[in-house]
């Protein structure tokens, strides 16, 4: 990829070439929105390499794991739903899962609660404005942070997690940002959130035993105390879908994706050095591994380089939740997983935490298909003598 790809932008907008508007930082926000709903031509900053938009011609075959057994306690469908886990993790890290028991009606009224927050005026929107070195709030292609290669979406991106007092957090955001008037998207996407969280312990449970750890709850107790960030995708039509992305080539740096995406499609996946695409089924999720939980695994199971594509003629939407381990918890994986490896250096990857990972890729690094290598370098020259890789 083009070393450019992990620049963070740090001043305005103002490398213009021919044809290109100068779209400073100061609104490039509401330029941003302007240009995805208004004009009919690319500007510069949204074009991406040549190397980065080859097509995909082929599907990737990832499982569809049918969850139903596992949760009604089944052995044999443990094993079976574990092992085709273990098989997606070992090559590409992508699979499907149904029988989740997620009520439809509530994936229903998280979509609706979406299109009403991007239908919403740019001034409406830009009361939730994702501030400097944070990973919530409202982004308009990302401009407030690269100055190229821009994403063609609209985020809105929230936190999750369960505090002592057991406080609606992700409804307490929709409040205090929106108003009153957002109360009721805030109870969906609270409800919505805590549905996702259920989920993703259950695939911990799963991934635990399709990696043979002896405690089989070992993830599920780690993430138990987690803190997520769930988000809010909408990609508007492009006129010139060839030349952009919705989202650019990355591995998720965090520890797990949940994904639900609407029937138009877009979402593609790089594996056996070729570009596949992931058909949207009806009532399933689209799961991915993360870089924190390759880490976790002492590198097994495969964190894997995806994009999403736009459409010429249709919005795209799509929900996502990132499961991540609590902010000061240290990513270490299981001594069953270290002991079983052989040679000088077991460890694959030293202690970090989540943190840490997290302000790397929003102060330094902008997430690619090197992430957690490149995170492993910053963090062993700036901590040496706190690192253990051992």
């Amino acid at each position: 990829m083009d070393s450019n790809v992990s620049t963070l932008h740090v001043s305005s907008l103002s490398e213009t070439g021919e044809g290109q508007k100068d779209y400073g930082a100061g609104n490039s926000l509401l330029q941003s929105q302007f240009v995805l709903q208004k004009e009919s031509s690319v500007p510069m900053c949204f074009i991406w390499p040549k190397e980065d938009l080859v097509k995909a011609i082929e599907e990737l075959r990832e499982p569809v794991v049918d969850l139903s057994g596992f949760l009604k306690g089944d052995l044999v469908a443990t094993q079976d739903a574990a092992m085709l886990i273990r098989e997606s993790c070992l090559k590409h890290g992508f699979f499907q899962i149904t029988g989740h028991g997620v009520d439809p009606r509530l994936i229903r009224m998280a979509y609706d609660h979406l299109d009403r927050f991007f239908k919403l005026p740019v001034s409406m929107k830009l009361r939730a404005k994702r501030m400097p070195g944070t990973n919530w709030g409202y982004s308009g292609a990302h401009a407030d942070r690269f100055s190229s290669k821009l994403p063609w979406k609209e985020t809105l991106s929230f936190r999750f997690y369960e505090p002592d007092d057991s406080h609606p957090v992700v409804l307490d955001f929709f409040k205090s940002t929106l108003g009153m008037d957002f109360e009721e998207t805030g109870l969906v996407y609270q409800k919505y959130c805590e549905a996702m969280k259920e989920v993703a312990l259950a695939i911990m449970e799963l991934m635990a035993i399709s990696l043979g750890i002896h405690d089989q709850q070992h993830y599920k107790h780690f993430f138990q105390d987690g803190s997520s960030i769930m988000r809010c995708n909408y990609y508007p039509p492009c006129k010139e879908p060839e030349y952009v992305l919705g989202t650019g080539p990355h591995c998720d740096p965090t520890s797990l994706t949940i994904l639900h995406q609407d029937q138009v499609g877009g979402l593609e996946v790089f594996s056996d050095n070729k570009w596949r695409t992931v058909r949207p089924r009806q009532g399933a999720f689209v799961v991915n591994i993360g870089d924190t939980f390759m880490a976790l695994s002492n590198g097994k199971y495969k964190s894997c380089l995806h994009r999403a594509l736009v459409n010429r003629d249709k919005e795209r939407r799509s929900l996502t939740f990132f499961m991540n381990p609590r902010e000061d918890k240290v990513v270490r994986p299981p001594e069953y997983l270290v002991s079983s490896c052989t040679g000088d250096a077991p460890r694959t990857y030293p202690d970090f935490t989540w943190s840490e990972l997290l302000q790397f890729t929003q102060k330094h690094y902008r997430a690619d298909d090197a992430t957690l290598p490149n995170f492993t370098k910053w963090l062993l020259s700036s901590k040496p003598a706190n690192v253990n890789n051992n």
